[in-house]
């Protein structure tokens, strides 16, 4: 059944359902951004790859020129250049996003549409037994 012809059926029942899913799904990805889950770690185990770009790579230093003089009174100068290596702490951009004002928020809405593939089976799973469940208690006037 898809999710079109569950709407026809059953009308503000499925979308009741459909927006309490969706809160449900919002409200705990929220929680769990605000406890520091990394979402693309996360995304990753569940085989599904985030989009993201690569931090660039971190930028040359080099030393200034030196200069020393001999004992004979001579100076000398020479270009010492030499690469040094930094290694950057992995960057966790879910804590980065949460961080700034409404981050979070944002960051649980974004997740909760990229995961609209797995909400809308449990709408469809859920929305006949509870249309049943209301139709018994005489909540909805229509049987489904």
């Amino acid at each position: 059944m898809a999710f079109r012809e569950l709407l026809k059926k059953y009308g503000k029942v499925a979308l009741g359902v459909h927006f309490s899913v969706s809160a449900a799904s919002v409200t705990g990805l929220y929680i769990a951004i605000k406890n520091n889950l990394d979402v693309e770690s996360f995304l990753q185990k569940i085989h599904i790859n985030p989009q993201t770009s690569s931090p660039p790579p971190p930028p040359l230093e080099s030393q200034p020129q030196t200069t020393s003089s001999s004992s004979d009174g001579s100076v000398i100068e020479s270009t010492n250049q030499s690469m040094v290596v930094i290694e950057e702490k992995k960057r966790n951009r879910t804590a980065e996003l949460a961080a700034s004002t409404g981050g979070a928020v944002a960051l649980a809405f974004l997740c909760n549409k990229a995961l609209l593939p797995i909400r809308v089976p449990i709408t469809i799973a859920l929305t006949p037994p509870i249309a049943r469940f209301l139709a018994r208690r005489r909540i909805i006037k229509t049987s489904v």
